[in-house]
């Protein structure tokens, strides 16, 4: 459904890009074989008397001279808790150094929960907020009306707008996570925007955190942000580097060439562990590629809905 131009004023930016991000991936769902993922009026069907006439098409009626209930797709009461990675490798590609109109990672972060915010709206499903660095920088409960997603997207906004930290943040997933697993109570879709470019020394301590989340029976949707082409494939020109961790300010200086193949090695080696120990704890993992756009992001998002709910 194509937006009004009366209403993009109402919009912010954020939510403007958000709307025809969803609207587009919507469109093309209903052309393609997962047109079943339908989030709101779905078919008619005969009214039956002595049935609520609250769902009745009157224009439909006006036109047959029958009675036909508008069906809906089956409303549930999915809570959703978004959960992006605010830490200092997030940042990467810098300002500076990246193309014009390409997303960093946060920035990637921040526009897809956004569009989740939307289709989730859509669905009529509760929606939470949390943001985290070496600890919970924010932290906002599931609700669905309209005033808390309009807030929920003013935080997004906010986010946004910062600036990349002064001194370097680390990513504290283990902590965050844990945090997240006592303060939501009730059984939730947690979905985690992350780089997961925690600590290796405490991989088995975020590991535990990610089972805590599914103890407390919520279902978990990991994706992975990343810049494939940099950061798992290190395609960069054949000359040194001077290579920083942006979180722990390291800086190592080496030749892209010579250590190219021992980096994807290591990389892939550490993306097969993530992805067993994912498995084990049935968390879905997807790999958010910040240069492939949204639609896997919803696509996989709707998916995910579908097994559970």
């Amino acid at each position: 459904m194509p937006i009004e131009q009366k209403h993009i004023q109402a919009l912010s930016q954020l939510e403007f890009h958000a709307r025809q991000v969803v609207e587009g991936f919507l469109a093309g769902l209903h052309k393609s074989p997962f047109h079943g993922f339908s989030v709101e009026f779905a078919e008619h069907r005969a009214y039956n008397p002595g049935e609520s006439t609250r769902h009745i098409d009157w224009k439909l009626y006006a036109r047959t001279d029958k009675l036909f209930v508008k069906r809906y797709e089956e409303e549930t009461n999915l809570r959703c808790q978004l959960v992006i990675d605010a830490s200092s490798s997030m940042y990467y590609p810098k300002t500076s150094e990246k193309a014009p109109k390409q997303f960093n990672k946060i920035e990637f972060g921040v526009y897809a929960a956004a569009a989740l915010i939307t289709l989730l709206r859509k669905q009529r499903d509760a929606v939470g907020l949390t943001v985290f660095s070496d600890h919970v920088l924010l932290t906002e409960e599931a609700r669905s009306n309209a005033v808390h997603l309009r807030h929920l997207m003013a935080q997004l906004e906010e986010l946004l707008s910062a600036e990349a930290p002064a001194e370097q943040q680390k990513t504290s997933a283990v902590d965050a996570l844990h945090d997240i697993a006592r303060r939501t109570h009730r059984r939730s879709l947690i979905v985690l925007f992350s780089d997961m470019m925690d600590n290796s020394a405490r991989s088995e301590e975020l590991f535990d955190a990610l089972q805590h989340l599914r103890y407390n029976k919520h279902d978990v949707i990991l994706f992975h942000v990343v810049d494939r082409k940099r950061e798992l494939e290190l395609d960069l020109e054949d000359r040194p580097y001077t290579f920083v961790d942006l979180e722990s300010g390291t800086q190592v200086k080496a030749h892209a060439a010579e250590v190219r193949d021992e980096y994807k090695a290591a990389m892939a080696a550490y993306w097969h562990e993530l992805k067993l120990k994912c498995g084990q704890y049935r968390i879905e993992l997807v790999e958010a590629d910040i240069n492939a756009g949204f639609e896997n992001i919803l696509l996989q998002f709707l998916l995910k809905r579908s097994k559970l709910y």
